[in-house]
C-alpha cells in the first residue's frame, strides 16, 4: 500500500557493506564470532533508526516516507540475516526441492508501514510439512532478530497448511492479503500468492467484506464508537489508520488492486478522493510516528499528556483563541472525518456493485423495479438521490433540501449524492444563507421529528452544514482541552440536539422524566432545538462563550425565522446555559438566598423548563458516565423551589410553618417510631430541619436515638441511597474542632470521593454530618465489605489511629493524566450568595484528598463548615464552603479574606502536594 521510494537509502542503512562485514567476522571467528556479529547488525539497526528519526523530525508530517523508511531499514536487516544464516550458519550445497524458503511481511509491514516500534510480522513459507533445514534457519534467524531487540510475530507454515488455515481463519486471510515478499525462494512466494487468488479469494468475497465490517463495527464500539473521542486512538479508533486499511482490505479482495492508488480506477474513488485518503492517512502515520519516538514504545493512544508534545514536534502554534495542542487535535479530527465520509462513500459503491452482480431468477428475472419522484429526486431501496450531476448547481438551496426530505421521510441519501454535495458545498453563499425557504428546510431538519442527530451529522460530513452555518463551521472538530468533555464541540453539540429529540420523543423517561414532561409544555419547541445548536457555537474565540454565543443567535435566530421573543428567549438561553448547573451543584439550595438569586436570573417559568432542558441534554452529551441521578435530584430540587418561587412570587410557606411541615412529614416515615421526634426533635435547630429532605432526618433521628442509647461517643452509619446514584454517610460525634476534615479524610482514604456534605451541631453539642459519597465511577459503595470498610476508617481517623497527611498524599488520584494541564488554583469570596453564610469556592486541579486538605485549611484559619458542595469537571474540581467566623458571623475584613486566599491556594497548589508527599 505505501509505494514510496525511500530517498537516499544507504545513508538508512547500506546492506552490502554490513553484510560484508557479517561475512568478514564470520570468516575470522566462525561460530564464536556471533556476539561480534549480532554488536554489527545492531549497530546498523540503530543507525539507520538515528537517520529515521533525524528525517522525521526536518520533515514532521512525511508518515509515509518515514514509515516507508522503517519497512526498508528491517527489510535490508532481515535479508542480511537471511543471507549469512543460509551462507554461513546451515549452508546446504545441494537443497532438496523440499529444502526452500519464502519470508513474507505481512500486517502493517506487509504495507511497508512501519512506525519505530511497530511488530515486525513475518510468515515464513516452506513447501512441505517436514522440513529440518527450514526450521533450523526460521530458528536461527529469529534468534538473531530477538537479539537485536526487535518485536517480532511469526508463523511458519508449509504452503498447503497455508491455503488451508487461511480458508477459515479471517485473520491470516487479511495478513496474506497485504503480504508482501521480502526475501528467499520468489518462486515460492509466486505460488503462495497464485494459489491463494485461486482458492481462497475467488467467490468468498462478500462474505470477506461482511466478516470485515462485522470486525469494524466491534472495534468502533470497544473504541468508543466516535470519531471524535478526545482522546482518540490513531491506530485503531473510528476513522483512524485501521479505517483506511480496511477500505484497502476490500477492494484489494474484491477487486485486486495493488495500491491505494488503483481504487481510483476501480471506480470506488474518485481521484479528489483518493488524494483525500492519502493526506489523511500520511498525517496519522506521521503522529503515529510521533507516539512512538516520544514514548519508545509502540504507543497509538493519543492522550493528554502526549497532545502537546506532538503537536510541538509538528511545529503547530498558538492562534488568538486557540492553543497549539487545540489546532492540531483540531486538524486530526478533520482528517478523522474525512475518512469516515470517503468509508461511507466506499462501502456504498461496494454495496451497488454487489447489487449489479446479483443474478435474478424466475418470474422476476426480466423485471427492474422503478424509482419513484419526490420533489424531483430519485428514491429507490430507502434512499435518496440527486436526479443529475448538475442538480445542485442549478439550485443550491437543494444542498439544504435533501437532507430535509431524507430527515422527514426516514431516507438515506445516495453516496453518490452525497458525493455531490461534498463537491458542491462550496456553492453555498451569503444568498444561500439568507435564503428564507433555505432557513426554513434547515430548521425542519433541526427540529425533525424523526432523526435530527443523524441527518445533521450527514450534513457535518458533507461540509454542507459549516458552511450553511459558518460559525458552526468554526467548531467543526474543535476538540476542548479538559478531561470533562469526551468529544469535539460539533459531535457535542450534535449529540445534545440527538438527545433532545429522543427526550421528546420519550425515549429517555427513566433519566429524565421532567425534561420529558417539560418538552411538551413549552411554548415552542423549535427554541428548545436551536438553543441546543447554538449553546457551545462561541467556543475557542476567547472570552465568555456564553456571552459571545448569545450574541450570535441574536443575528442567527431571525434568519432562520424565529420571532422577536423566540430570538431573546434562545440568546437568554445562550448567556445562561451554565446557570442552572452552576447553581445546583456548587450552591446549598437549602438557603432561600440562593433559590432568590437564581430566580432573578430566570424571570419566568418559561425561561426555567427551557433552562431545565437545555442543561440535562448538555451534561449527558459531554460524554459516557456524566448524567447520574444525583446531578438529576439537585436539577430537580432546584427547579421545584425555582418553579414555586416564580408562580407564588414567594415560598409557599415561612420558615416556622415549614418546620412542622417537616416535621409532620418526618412523623410519618417513623411509623410506630413515631415517639422519638418527642424526644430529640427541639435538640435540632431549625436550620437543620430545613436544611436536610425528611427521607434522612428520620434516619438520623433513629441513629441518634440508638448512639445515645448505647452512650457512645461516636456513630458512624452507611447505607445506598438509590434516588441520588450515592452512598449516605451519617457521623454523629460530640463535636469539636477538625471533625470536618478527619471524617473526609476517612472517607477519603476508604477510597470514596465526597460529593456532597452538610454539617450539623444539635444544642446539646453533637455533631449531625450527613455526606454523600462514590466510587471514583460516579457509583454508590454498596456492597457490605464497601460499607464497612468506609465505618472503620472513619472511627479510626477519628480515633486518630491513623496518620492521616501521610496515608492520604500516598493515595494516587485515579485521573492521574491530569498533570498534562495547567489548572491554577483560584479562590472566590462570595457574601452575597447567603444571608447568613460566607461561601468560599476553590478551584484547582483535582488530585487525592482535595477536600480533606481543604477543610483542615479553614480549622487551621478558624472557620466553622456549615455546608460543602463538591463539583468535578474532569481534571478541575470545584468545592463550595458555607463557613462562619467561630462567633457565627460572616468573614468580612478584607486583611482576613487575604489570609484564608493564601491558605487556601497553598492547600489546592502542586507545592503543598509535594510537601505532603515529603512527610
Amino acid at each position: 500500500m505505501n509505494n514510496v521510494r525511500v530517498p537516499n537509502q544507504r545513508s538508512v542503512v547500506d546492506r552490502r557493506a554490513l553484510s560484508g562485514e557479517v561475512a568478514a567476522l564470520w570468516a575470522d571467528g566462525g561460530a564464536g564470532a556471533r556476539p561480534a556479529i549480532v554488536a554489527a547488525l545492531k549497530a546498523a539497526l540503530e543507525a539507520g533508526r538515528a537517520e529515521l528519526g533525524r528525517r522525521l523530525e526536518e520533515k514532521p508530517s512525511a508518515g509515509h516516507e518515514i514509515t516507508a523508511g522503517y519497512a526498508f531499514l528491517v527489510d535490508q536487516m532481515l535479508r542480511a540475516v537471511h543471507d549469512h544464516v543460509v551462507a554461513d550458519v546451515y549452508p546446504a550445497a545441494n537443497r532438496t526441492a523440499g529444502e526452500r524458503l519464502t519470508i513474507m511481511a505481512v500486517g502493517g509491514y506487509g504495507r511497508a508501514e512501519m512506525a519505530p516500534h511497530s511488530d515486525v510480522d513475518l510468515a515464513f513459507i516452506h513447501p512441505t510439512r517436514s522440513a529440518p533445514w527450514c526450521e533450523q534457519v526460521i530458528e536461527a534467524m529469529l534468534y538473531c532478530l530477538w537479539d537485536l531487540g526487535l518485536k517480532v510475530g511469526h508463523s511458519s507454515r508449509s504452503v498447503d497448511d497455508t491455503i488451508r488455515m487461511a480458508r477459515g481463519d479471517l485473520t491470516i486471510r487479511t495478513a496474506l492479503l497485504e503480504g508482501r515478499y521480502v526475501w528467499g525462494d520468489q518462486d515460492l512466494y509466486d505460488e503462495v500468492t497464485r494459489r491463494f487468488a485461486d482458492e481462497v479469494v475467488k467467490g468468498t468475497e462478500k462474505q470477506f467484506v461482511a466478516e470485515k465490517l462485522e470486525e469494524r463495527n466491534a472495534r468502533h464500539k470497544r473504541m468508543g464508537d466516535s470519531r471524535y473521542v478526545v482522546e482518540p486512538n490513531v491506530k485503531d479508533g473510528k476513522g483512524a489508520l485501521r479505517d483506511l486499511q480496511t477500505l484497502y482490505w476490500i477492494g484489494k479482495y474484491i477487486h485486486k488492486v495493488r495500491s491505494a492508488a488503483d481504487l481510483v480506477d476501480a471506480g470506488l474513488f474518485t481521484e479528489a478522493e483518493y488524494r483525500s485518503f492519502r493526506r489523511a492517512e500520511g498525517f496519522m502515520l506521521a503522529v503515529r510516528c510521533h507516539l512512538h519516538t516520544i514514548t519508545g514504545r509502540a504507543e497509538d493512544r493519543l492522550t493528554f499528556d502526549l497532545q502537546r508534545e506532538v503537536a510541538r514536534r509538528m511545529n503547530f502554534a498558538d492562534r488568538t483563541g486557540k492553543s497549539a495542542v487545540e489546532r492540531f487535535m483540531q486538524f486530526y479530527f478533520l482528517q478523522a472525518k474525512r475518512v469516515g465520509s470517503l468509508t461511507g462513500v466506499f462501502l456504498a459503491h461496494i454495496d451497488e456493485q454487489f447489487a449489479r452482480s446479483r443474478v435474478r431468477k424466475g418470474l422476476l428475472a426480466g423485471f427492474t423495479p422503478r424509482a419513484r419522484d419526490l420533489k424531483g429526486y430519485k428514491v429507490f431501496g430507502g434512499r435518496i438521490a440527486a436526479p443529475s450531476d448538475d442538480w445542485f448547481r442549478k439550485d443550491p438551496v437543494r444542498l439544504i433540501e435533501v437532507f430535509q426530505l431524507a430527515e422527514t421521510h426516514r431516507l438515506e441519501i445516495h453516496p453518490e449524492t452525497m458525493r455531490q454535495a461534498a463537491r458542491d458545498a462550496g456553492l453555498i453563499r451569503r444568498q444561500v444563507r439568507d435564503d428564507p425557504r433555505a432557513n426554513a428546510l434547515f430548521l425542519d431538519v433541526l427540529a425533525g421529528r424523526n432523526d435530527p442527530e443523524t441527518v445533521l451529522r450527514w450534513m457535518n460530513e458533507a461540509g454542507v452544514f459549516g458552511r450553511f452555518v459558518p460559525d458552526f463551521g468554526r467548531v467543526n472538530a474543535q476538540m476542548q482541552f479538559d478531561m470533562y468533555h469526551h468529544y469535539t464541540v460539533d459531535e457535542h453539540t450534535i449529540r445534545a440536539i440527538g438527545l433532545l429529540a429522543r427526550i421528546e420523543k420519550g425515549e429517555l423517561a427513566a433519566d429524565h422524566p421532567r425534561s420529558t414532561r417539560l418538552i411538551h409544555e413549552v411554548a415552542s419547541r423549535r427554541v428548545a432545538y436551536v438553543a441546543a445548536l447554538l449553546h457551545d457555537i462561541a467556543k475557542g474565540r476567547g472570552g465568555d462563550h456564553s456571552l459571545l454565543g448569545g450574541d450570535i443567535a441574536e443575528e442567527l435566530c431571525p434568519r432562520f425565522g424565529l420571532d422577536a421573543q423566540e430570538t431573546d428567549l434562545v440568546a437568554w438561553l445562550v448567556r445562561q446555559h451554565l446557570l442552572m448547573s452552576r447553581t445546583a451543584f456548587k450552591r446549598d439550595l437549602t438557603d432561600p438566598k440562593t433559590i432568590e438569586d437564581f430566580v432573578g436570573e430566570v424571570q419566568s417559568v418559561e425561561r426555567l423548563k427551557h433552562l431545565m432542558i437545555l442543561t440535562a441534554i448538555d451534561i449527558r452529551a459531554v460524554g459516557p458516565g456524566t448524567w447520574n441521578s444525583w446531578k438529576g435530584q439537585l436539577l430537580g430540587e432546584l427547579s421545584d423551589a425555582a418553579t414555586e418561587r416564580l408562580r407564588l412570587g414567594h415560598m409557599k410557606h415561612g420558615r416556622k410553618e415549614r418546620v412542622a411541615a417537616k416535621k409532620e412529614a418526618v412523623g410519618s416515615l417513623l411509623g410506630d417510631r413515631r415517639g422519638l421526634l418527642a424526644h430529640y426533635a427541639d435538640r435540632f435547630d431549625d436550620s437543620y430541619w430545613i436544611a436536610e429532605p425528611e427521607d434522612i432526618v428520620a434516619l438520623n433521628i433513629v441513629q441518634y436515638g440508638q448512639s445515645h442509647e448505647d452512650k457512645d461517643n461516636l456513630s458512624v452509619h452507611c447505607e445506598v441511597y438509590p434516588s441520588r446514584g450515592a452512598t449516605l454517610v451519617t457521623v454523629i460525634a460530640a463535636d469539636h474542632p477538625g471533625l470536618f476534615y478527619r471524617v473526609a479524610g476517612g472517607i477519603h482514604l476508604a477510597g470514596a470521593n465526597i460529593i456532597d456534605a452538610r454539617i450539623h451541631t444539635t444544642r446539646s453539642g453533637w455533631a449531625v454530618d450527613n455526606f454523600l459519597v462514590q466510587d471514583p465511577q460516579g457509583r454508590p459503595f454498596s456492597e457490605a465489605a464497601q460499607l464497612k470498610r468506609l465505618e472503620a476508617a472513619i472511627a479510626d481517623a477519628l480515633a486518630n489511629k491513623r496518620a492521616l497527611v501521610p496515608e492520604l498524599a500516598k493515595r494516587p488520584l485515579p485521573l492521574n493524566r491530569s498533570k498534562a494541564f495547567d489548572v491554577s488554583p483560584v479562590v472566590t469570596f462570595d457574601n452575597q450568595a447567603s444571608n447568613r453564610f460566607t461561601v468560599i469556592e476553590v478551584q484547582a486541579r483535582d488530585r487525592a484528598a482535595l477536600l480533606n486538605r481543604l477543610a483542615r485549611t479553614l480549622f487551621e484559619n478558624r472557620l466553622v463548615v456549615n455546608s460543602a458542595h463538591v463539583t468535578n469537571f474532569g481534571e478541575r474540581a470545584a468545592d463550595t464552603f458555607y463557613v462562619t467566623d467561630l462567633t457565627g458571623g460572616k468573614i468580612v475584613a478584607p486583611t482576613r479574606l487575604k489570609a484564608i486566599e493564601a491558605a487556601l491556594l497553598a492547600a489546592a497548589s502542586d507545592e503543598r502536594q509535594a510537601e505532603l508527599e515529603g512527610v
